[in-house]
């Protein structure tokens, strides 16, 4: 799978508009908060089920309450529809979930 362009990566940082690239990293990165630890792990364990079903895997950065999910296709060192994939289906989680 190919890298996804710089316009590609700029059309979809506009299409899901809470995303945002670490210029770091290059991954797309969306910052989440629950209402309690046990909120944030059952969303994590439900985006691990849409992962393995994918087998495209998140970097997750779990905080107490707050996470962090970053995306990027590392074998590719970059961007890829797979990035743009998962990270719809983590905005449909995060729409399921309670915050």
């Amino acid at each position: 799978m190919s890298k996804l362009s710089e316009s590609e990566v700029a059309d979809l940082l506009t299409a899901l508009s809470e995303w945002e690239l670490d210029p770091e990293s290059g991954a797309i990165v969306r910052h989440l908060e629950f209402p309690s630890f046990a909120d944030a792990i059952s969303f994590v364990n439900r985006v691990a089920q849409d992962a393995d079903e994918h087998d495209h895997h998140p970097d997750v950065d779990i905080r107490y309450r707050r996470l962090k999910v970053a995306l990027i296709s590392h074998d590719v060192g970059g961007l890829t529809k797979r990035d743009s994939r998962m990270a719809r289906l983590i905005d449909e989680q995060v729409k399921r979930s309670s915050i």
